[in-house]
């Protein structure tokens, strides 16, 4: 990266809220200057980001490296006022099975996101399976099975990265790959790496995100990174890093 800040938009909701809570943290740890902002809307679906790009609608809170701020934003104001590297966007998580949903908004917001700003790589990031347990009013759309929903939610992320021709940051696959392993086991007595049955961990979770964003931008082992948060198990952290390490090997 020689030395360069490297500038990482996403325009999502509060799963990306999730994601960027330790991104930069972890840039740092690992020697890495980074600037991380998140457009949030709570909920938020492509197709709403799509009409908002239209609208130019005012409605996102700007958030930066993991701290909300005062400031409220349309999407097309911010995409000019840095010079970006990476732009991340994600389908609403309730949305995240459903094929129709996908329709055409993916692939008129990552064509935008790429006229408004050509030099910088426009990503998806597959969000993730609600947990066994989830409440959510819209996990019965999956049977309120989560290893249906994991399975219909990946196969939407993969062909919504074949139309528009972008890379998919595999978050889901790593958070499914962590449920398996102890001490994550939730069905086994195990941590659940949800906070509400659907957004991740202030703690676990969060890491897990970033880390998996920050090893897929740099390239860099996340093994090798010093950073976790505060009051974790050293030895979970650990299963983190090796999950996210394996999984984006096997993605290469």
């Amino acid at each position: 990266m020689d030395g360069k800040t490297i500038h990482v938009l996403a325009v999502g909701n509060s799963f990306t809220q999730d994601s960027f809570r330790y991104l930069q943290k972890i840039a740092e740890a690992g020697g890495v200057s980074l600037k991380a902002v998140n457009l949030y809307i709570g909920g938020c679906s492509l197709e709403r980001h799509w009409n908002n790009i239209v609208s130019g609608a005012r409605d996102y809170v700007y958030e930066v490296n993991g701290e909300p701020t005062d400031r409220m934003v349309s999407s097309n104001e911010i995409l000019a006022e840095e010079p970006w590297d990476y732009i991340i966007t994600q389908q609403a998580s309730h949305d995240s099975g459903m094929p129709e949903t996908y329709e055409p908004f993916a692939v008129n917001v990552v064509d935008f996101f790429r006229r408004q700003c050509p030099s910088a790589e426009v990503l998806l990031q597959e969000t993730w399976a609600y947990e066994r347990d989830s409440t959510h009013d819209r996990f019965p759309r999956y049977h309120c099975d989560q290893q249906e929903m994991y399975e219909k939610l990946r196969a939407c992320y993969q062909n919504a990265a074949a139309k528009t021709g972008t890379r998919l940051i595999p978050s889901g696959d790593v958070i499914q790959t962590v449920r398996g392993r102890d001490p994550f086991r939730y069905e086994a007595g195990g941590m659940s790496l949800c906070r509400d049955g659907f957004h991740m961990s202030f703690d676990y979770g969060r890491y897990l995100l970033g880390a998996v964003i920050f090893s897929f931008l740099t390239g860099k082992d996340i093994r090798e990174n010093p950073f976790s948060p505060p009051d974790t198990d050293p030895a979970a952290i650990d299963v983190i890093r090796q999950t996210i390490w394996e999984v984006l090997k096997q993605n290469q």
